[in-house]
């Protein structure tokens, strides 16, 4: 048996020591054989076949506290005794490893809702991950933690494995490279946890005006603009991705950001461009040129390019994490069909059921076989990371939002005049805007109508005359006839889907 070192980094400190054990993370991150370093200091790796989830590789331990609260149909199980015959599998593995990097770190902002993580890993940049995303210090607080420990060693084995159990409240991944991985096993496990504490799980982003007020929710699934839209100079980010709604208001569930880096622009998002170069930031299968500069807009690994970083590199960050109860929501959808309009307000039962169907659209190319837009669904804008049946989410919602009364919006970053390959992508600007109105409170004032092709409540104009353009979306096709058939289609798949969570819902009754 080869002796191990573990390199053990215990976080409960603050202030200087926190950042002397980050120094040491970014050394040894560097200097690992499977990493490159770019140019400003960012390291760069590649993870081989697996360039994003495996979802057919997560499976939740079946036992006394899971067997009667899981929602078994969207979610995979496993025995408990498959569970335990990993764990020793995982030991003896790490028995024979030469170092193993370990953290003690936090999932949770705010500190009466928080768990401890023992992050255990064999990879040197997958700690350095782990320390960019989760809570790096907490303060004396009076409170038990639930303790969790995280077993990451992707050369364990070949088929990407990862396994949760309630009980023994430790996580195991292997067989994959990929960090998102890591991230959201412990969404998974939040969404599990904090809805008996009645609060709300949710895959969104947030942000505050500069006074910490006027704070806002950004529902949606990858791709649709949470990250860019969230990043705003003008105001301060909260989180961009993972936050719970308590009867005190919002926190981040992280302590950094997991940035969708595909056609990462300078000029449209400068934030995010220097937050996923500097040093300690960690890019995942994005190319980089011999002098270490890197290549935003190429695809030759994956599209699903990724950068992490700690939130502190957002420079309008939140020091908290923590805000007060939202002023708006706003559900994004990228519509690949160029049917939706650029936003329309939404009554309560309305914004429950976009919620409960989380959609969006993919795009052709972006999977084998796929020529056209497919519609997405995913409920909870989060279906692989909610444990619970989604009406346990769906009944939370809507409770905070009849007690703390935000205005709810849909705002599509998708299509217009046409859908995908046809059509344009709403241009950035425009969402920019939309999302500025909502914030102004100025779109709240404004007169609405209800749209003939789509039943939605959208506003007739805005001070904003290049909005205007397109607040009407069949005025920028071609003809009225090609978008009213798109947009047939498309409410039709709408209306068979809520047709199916329904059926779904009375059979689990």
């Amino acid at each position: 048996m080869a002796s191990k070192s573990v390199r053990t980094v215990t976080q409960k400190g603050a202030g200087n020591a926190v950042e002397r054990n980050r120094q040491k993370l970014i050394s040894a991150a560097k200097n690992s054989s499977d990493t490159k370093v770019l140019k400003s200091g960012a390291v760069v790796t590649y993870t081989g076949k697996c360039t994003g989830r495996s979802p057919g590789a997560k499976y939740i331990a079946l036992d006394n506290l899971t067997a009667d609260y899981i929602d078994w149909k969207n979610n995979q199980k496993c025995s408990e005794s498959e569970f335990l015959s990993w764990l020793d599998r995982v030991d003896e593995y790490e028995s024979t490893l030469k170092e193993i990097q370990c953290q003690t770190l936090y999932a949770g902002r705010d500190e009466r809702h928080q768990i401890e993580l023992s992050v255990r890993t064999s990879k040197a940049w997958q700690a350095l991950f782990a320390n960019n995303m989760f809570v790096r210090s907490r303060k004396a607080y009076d409170s038990a933690l639930d303790k969790w420990t995280i077993h990451c060693h992707p050369d364990m084995h070949d088929v990407p494995k990862v396994l949760i159990s309630f009980v023994w409240k430790k996580i195991i991944i292997t067989g994959t490279h990929y960090a998102g991985e890591i991230k959201k096993s412990v969404f998974t496990v939040l969404n599990y946890i904090l809805t008996a504490e009645d609060i709300l799980p949710m895959h969104c982003s947030v942000n505050t005006d500069r006074n910490g007020k006027n704070s806002a929710i950004f529902f949606g699934l990858s791709g649709t603009g949470k990250t860019t839209l969230s990043a705003d100079s003008d105001r301060i980010l909260v989180g961009d991705d993972e936050h719970g709604w308590s009867g005190r208001g919002l926190f981040n569930f992280e302590g950094g950001c997991y940035a969708k880096v595909i056609n990462l622009g300078k000029d449209t998002e400068p934030e995010i461009w220097d937050a996923v170069q500097a040093p300690g930031a960690v890019l995942e299968n994005v190319v980089v040129t011999d002098e270490g500069i890197p290549m935003f807009d190429a695809k030759d690994h994956t599209e699903n390019t990724r950068g992490s970083y700690p939130i502190f590199h957002i420079p309008n960050a939140s020091e908290t994490g923590l805000c007060d109860h939202p002023d708006n929501i706003i559900f994004l959808t990228c519509d690949a069909f160029g049917v939706l309009p650029p936003v329309a307000k939404l009554s309560t039962e309305e914004a429950v059921q976009h919620f409960l169907m989380g959609y969006t659209a993919k795009v052709a190319g972006t999977e084998a076989g796929v020529t056209e837009p497919v519609a997405t669904f995913s409920h909870c804008f989060g279906a692989p990371f909610m444990p619970r049946p989604p009406e346990a989410y769906a009944d939370l919602l809507r409770e905070k939002i009849e007690k703390h009364s935000p205005t709810c919006w849909l705002v599509s970053t998708g299509w217009s005049g046409g859908e995908y390959g046809v059509g344009e992508r709403m241009p950035i600007a425009v969402s920019r805007a939309v999302v500025n109105l909502i914030m102004s409170g100025e779109l709240s004032g404004c007169e609405f109508y209800t749209h003939e092709h789509t039943g939605l409540s959208i506003p007739k104009s805005t001070s904003d005359e290049n909005l205007n353009k397109y607040l009407a979306p069949e005025h920028s096709w071609n003809t009225l006839n090609a978008y009213s058939e798109a947009a047939k289609k498309l409410m039709k798949m709408w209306a068979n889907r809520l047709d199916e969570m329904e059926i779904e819902s009375e059979s689990k009754q």
